[in-house]
């Protein structure tokens, strides 16, 4: 498939889009139609006259018409009237091009048809008894169209020439990413993957994920190297914004980034749809585009919630991310699954939807709780004990290392932790084949733990180590795993602070949240289960007479 050759700039009214695609089609040698000099043309009178005599929708008939004609013109720049991207058959016509949008605030508008004399389609505007008011309920009237353009360009502080070079960009970078033989978008520059701990190579996109003391100050720059324009909109809790909130916006600013916050209560009682809806409602007064990135500042309630936000708004935004807390870090930040809670069970609302990049500055760990840092360790030793034996060695030798933050061994040992979660994502992006499903060591039980007891009073990581130890004799008990793997794991548990029993949740109502677990098939728990330190299997045969007698060992 050929490089696109037609250029359609969308927008409201007096943003630019006929001086600015003059310019552009000049900077192209391409030939300039605006849409609406030719339903002028085929009318024999000017637009307010159509729709003063004719009608609005005499109107749209004709735009539909020169807009179709102007699409079939090879190397053409065209300006669309301000409500064209409106009517679905316009929007086809446009999606074989580079779509463009250009945005202007309600007042530089307002101010620009003054100035004008008020020409053009819009005239009927100046007569109005609230003219600011009725262009800012038509910009929000057709912002979810506008919102689809393949890039934005914000007009107010740029003269038309800047304008021009801005769109002459897109339409380069958009150039600079096609396959000249396939049509089809290449990956981003490898130099952009230069320095990542390891590469996510899921079906849907590869992306990099930097491991690295300091990484939060080049934020903005890996965003850059990765292609990812429009503006940056962070969503965090209100405990991470106020440590490093700040921090952030600016490394994001620092890069040429137009950056805004957002945050909700800290906890996992803030991940359900209720917040979600504010974060589009927030977006959604921001006039968020597609073209724009979601970015996750905190911790897994953060990731999965913000990553849940940006799949679904509007189809779908870039989305990148960056924990803060150890236990995102090593799981929760890699692997595309998002999700909100539902009053039923953890996650159960939720896509697999990949970030774009992820970075991780290991330097953020010195700022957290002591037992929000331990926790994050159950997911580095489930880890261990599913997949990579010498971590384990590791963790036993290095404990009070990592368990003050240094820095050193740190990042070392996240970077391997998040090695092993892209290898098993990268397999098996959607678990599909089995292979992602043990990464749920564990977590049959533990999210059962953190439903019985309304998530909020026992940490996820301390919940999956009880869950850890409730697999493991599970296993022992059926013959499958032996006792001094089981008896390794509660010694590693403990020397990380960890719980392995949680007295007083009540048995019942874990056992009712197990049965509503994601993991189950045909009705049946999938268990994963340990034959051996980095052996895992999968099992749907545990009699459930046997699951009640372990959980109630734990939990009373």
């Amino acid at each position: 498939m050929a490089l696109p050759e037609r250029i359609f700039l969308t927008g409201f009214s007096f943003t630019g889009k006929t001086t600015v695609g003059r310019l552009v089609a000049e900077a192209l040698g391409w030939q300039f139609v605006d849409t609406d000099d030719a339903v002028e043309a085929a009318a024999g009178k000017p637009v307010a006259r159509i729709f003063d005599e004719d009608g609005e929708a005499h109107f749209r008939e004709l735009e539909a018409r020169a807009l179709a004609d102007a699409a079939r013109e090879p190397r053409a720049v065209v300006a669309t009237g301000g409500g064209a991207p409106v009517a679905e058959e316009n929007r086809r016509v446009m999606a074989a091009g580079l779509v463009v949008c250009l945005e202007a605030r309600p007042d530089t508008i307002l101010r620009r048809m003054r100035e004008a004399g008020g020409a053009g389609s819009e005239r009927p505007l100046l007569a109005s008894p609230d003219p600011l008011a009725r262009i800012v309920a038509l910009q929000r009237e057709r912002a979810a169209f506008y919102a689809l353009a393949d890039a934005t360009v914000r007009t107010d502080a740029l003269t038309p020439s800047e304008v021009a070079d801005a769109v002459v960009q897109a339409w380069k970078t958009l150039a600079s990413r096609l396959d000249p033989d396939t049509g089809r978008l290449l990956p981003p520059d490898p130099q952009a993957f230069a320095g990542a701990a390891c590469v996510v190579r899921a079906a849907s996109g590869a992306y990099p994920v930097f491991v690295e003391s300091g990484a939060l100050a080049r934020l903005g720059d890996r965003m850059r190297a990765l292609g990812l324009g429009g503006r940056a909109f962070v969503v965090s809790d209100d405990t991470v914004l106020s440590l490093h909130g700040e921090a952030t916006l600016a490394a994001l600013r620092r890069a040429g980034y137009e950056a805004d916050a957002f945050a909700f209560p800290a906890g996992e009682a803030s991940k359900r749809l209720e917040t979600a809806e504010a974060v589009y409602d927030w977006l959604v007064s921001r006039r968020a585009e597609r073209s724009d990135a979601v970015v996750a500042l905190g911790g897994g309630v953060v990731g999965d919630l913000a990553g849940f936000v940006a799949a679904t708004f509007l189809r779908g935004m870039p989305f990148v991310q960056v924990p803060t807390s150890l236990l995102a870090m090593v799981d929760a930040s890699i692997g595309g699954k998002v999700a909100v809670d539902h009053r039923e069970g953890k996650n159960l609302i939720g896509a697999f939807y990949q970030p774009r990049l992820v970075v991780e500055d290991v330097s953020l760990l010195a700022t957290l709780p002591e037992r929000s840092l331990r926790e994050g360790y159950a997911e580095v030793i489930k880890h261990g004990f599913i997949r990579d034996p010498a971590i384990l060695d590791d963790l036993e030798r290095h404990a009070d290392a990592l368990l003050a933050a240094e820095p050193g061994i740190t990042a070392e040992i996240v970077a391997r932790n998040v090695r092993i979660k892209a290898d098993v994502v990268s397999r098996d992006e959607r678990d599909t084949t089995g292979l992602r499903a043990i990464l749920n060591y564990g977590h049959t039980i533990g999210h059962a733990i953190e439903a019985a007891t309304g998530y909020g009073r026992v940490l996820h990581g301390e919940a999956i180590a009880v869950g850890m130890m409730a697999a493991a004799e599970i296993g022992e008990r059926i013959g499958l795993t032996p006792p001094h793997v089981r008896e390794r794991q509660r010694a590693l548990l403990e020397r990380f602070g960890l719980p392995v029993r949680l007295p007083g949740v009540s048995v019942d109502a874990a056992l009712d949240a197990i049965a509503l677990d994601k993991k189950t098939a045909g009705r049946r728990v999938r268990w994963v289960l340990l034959r051996d330190v980095g052996a895992p299997t999968l099992r749907s045969d545990v009699p459930l007479d046997l699951v009640r007698e372990v959980v109630t060992g734990l939990l009373r």
